[in-house]
């Protein structure tokens, strides 16, 4: 059996971490890559005794010259890329419109949404090229792609553009076998949702503590996903803690 090959952006931390373990533990080579080698390094550290290797890479997914290298790497090292987990991603402390910083939104835009472009774009170029040919690509996307927070503007506008450049991957990767897919996430325990636990402002101006799940019950549903056959698909998937806020953020 061909040896499967995964990548997963934003890999030191979170979400990222938890997928790059799934799918090392489930048998997968996994490359990992962000910005913090040592937090990186620190993922693969908790590999599982057997199952696949893992593989850190420093990149700034923002940067096309270092996702350049980045694939560059990863061809060099396995041949192929079977899934690519899209799963970098920032935020910024919530900002009323008028007081966010050009500096602050440009931020968001270049790794949220440029860096998931880019890195889709590199893997175009791998899957539809290796023998076997095709591959997946899972965007991180979020429920604030449609129901927004207050004062999360850079955030949610990055987040509604995943669902466009899933939908256009997803078209426009048909003729190569490749396979798109998006999984929305809400409340994920991880660093950057601890706000939940003092409260976090709500539309109507208050503050409520939130319910958050557990970050495994997100990397079982990227493994999940990862491993359809390349003729099943997941379009969309929501996965939430059950009683946090949402419809109506209420």
């Amino acid at each position: 059996m061909l040896q499967r090959i995964a990548l997963v952006t934003g890999g030191g931390s979170g979400i990222g971490r938890a997928s790059a373990l799934a799918l090392q533990g489930a048998g997968y080579d996994v490359v990992v890559a962000g910005r913090r080698i040592a937090e990186l390094e620190k993922t693969a550290a908790s590999a599982a005794p057997r199952g696949g290797t893992i593989l850190p890479i420093a990149c700034d997914v923002s940067r096309p010259d270092q996702v350049a290298a980045l694939f560059h790497r990863i061809k060099n090292e396995f041949g192929r890329l079977d899934v690519l987990f899209n799963n970098a991603g920032v935020s910024t402390a919530g900002t009323p419109i008028e007081d966010l910083t050009f500096e602050a939104w440009s931020t968001v835009v270049n790794v949220n949404l440029n860096g998931a472009f880019l890195c889709a774009q590199a893997a175009f170029c791998l899957m539809k090229e290796q023998v076997p040919r095709g591959g997946r690509i899972i965007n991180n996307g979020s429920i604030s792609a449609v129901t927004p927070r207050p004062n999360h503007v850079a955030y949610t506008a990055t987040k509604h553009a995943i669902t466009g450049l899933t939908k256009s991957f997803s078209l426009d990767g048909r003729k190569y076998d490749i396979a798109c897919s998006q999984i929305d996430i809400g409340n994920a325990a991880t660093d950057m949702t601890h706000r939940m636990e003092v409260g976090a402002l709500q539309a109507d101006g208050s503050r409520k503590v939130e319910p958050r799940m557990d970050v495994r019950h997100v990397a079982e549903m990227v493994l999940y996903i990862a491993n359809l056959p390349l003729d099943a698909n997941v379009q969309f998937m929501t996965i939430m803690a059950t009683k946090m806020p949402f419809v109506g953020r209420g």
